[in-house]
């Protein structure tokens, strides 16, 4: 059974005088899927964002979401965590988080029950009467992806979700974040964090000056740009393995070495190889798969030559 569309973007493009901010982009996000959107900083990434939520129209081309055209009730199944901030920093929080879940239809009651709920899990219960000025910018961040998900939306769509905190809080927000998926969520996310990605997206899109660079699933991806080559660790005489090209050692600080091997040669040979070498031990060997960090830069720079 095909997955279903959450978002569908069809052809859109979108320009400011002369600047073309996105041009003819077409994609779409799977119901209960972690979307990646990269690019480099004014790719397009927050111009195509703000297009799928409706704040902005693009000049050509069609979006659906969660089956059709935004309407007021769709735009109450959707939560939206912006780059820049959107907390009124000189009310107490509590308060906020509670007149913010009302203007998304939950009852003042309901509202509240559900921020302590959140305050509660994201270890900020203590701050709840405290206004959003007086706190750091990594708690600004926390509150603001709990209004984000205050009403129990069926999509969240979220710009540089990590930035501002600190590895612990880093993996609370995502572990809420993959709970939200698996209560079958979907979620959008721009980043500029791709470990991030290579750990909990399933399918990814790279936009570069306004147009599609990379789209598809994220292991996919990456094993397109993988070289003819194999990571090896232990002990043996790996340059006089036949087939190996050339050797250089790893880059991830680890006792290790990349075999880059001739055209024709296979990873299953140079295993074979190895297993019938005599003084051989084999602590790790696996397909040298480039990092999605390497692959942004391979791109962006490849685009710029």
């Amino acid at each position: 059974m095909p997955p279903q569309t959450a978002i569908a973007v069809d052809h859109i493009s979108k320009s400011y005088g002369d600047f073309r901010a996105v041009h003819d982009l077409s994609f779409e996000v799977y119901g209960g899927e972690v979307f990646a959107m990269l690019g480099p900083n004014g790719s397009g990434k927050t111009t195509t964002m703000r297009m799928i939520l409706d704040i902005i129209k693009p000049d050509s081309g069609r979006i659906s979401v969660l089956g059709g055209a935004l309407t007021d009730a769709t735009k109450d199944r959707i939560g939206y965590l912006p780059e820049e901030r959107g907390l009124y920093r000189n009310v107490r929080l509590l308060e906020m988080m509670g007149y913010l879940g009302t203007l998304k239809g939950l009852s003042k009651a309901e509202a509240q029950k559900r921020s302590l709920a959140l305050l509660e899990r994201l270890e900020l219960t203590e701050h709840l009467k405290k206004k959003v000025s007086e706190l750091s910018k990594g708690m600004q961040q926390k509150i603001q992806f709990a209004v984000t998900v205050l009403h129990d939306p069926d999509l969240i769509i979220m710009d540089e979700p990590f930035s501002g905190l600190d590895p612990v809080n880093t993996l609370v927000l995502k572990d809420l974040l993959l709970e939200f998926r698996d209560k079958g969520g979907t979620i959008v996310m721009s980043t500029h964090q791709m470990w991030q990605v290579e750990e909990m997206c399933n399918r990814l899109l790279m936009i570069h000056k306004g147009q599609q660079k990379l789209y598809g699933a994220v292991e996919d991806i990456r094993q397109q740009y993988a070289q003819n080559a194999v990571i090896v660790e232990g002990k043996g005489n790996w340059a006089a393995l036949p087939g190996v090209a050339r050797i250089e050692p790893t880059e991830n600080g680890r006792k290790g070495a990349v075999l880059y091997l001739q055209p024709g040669t296979t990873s299953e040979q140079v295993l074979a190889a190895m297993v019938t070498a005599p003084d051989t031990n084999i602590e790790r060997f696996e397909l040298a798969v480039p990092s999605l960090n390497d692959i942004f830069i391979r791109v962006v720079e490849g685009d710029a030559s």
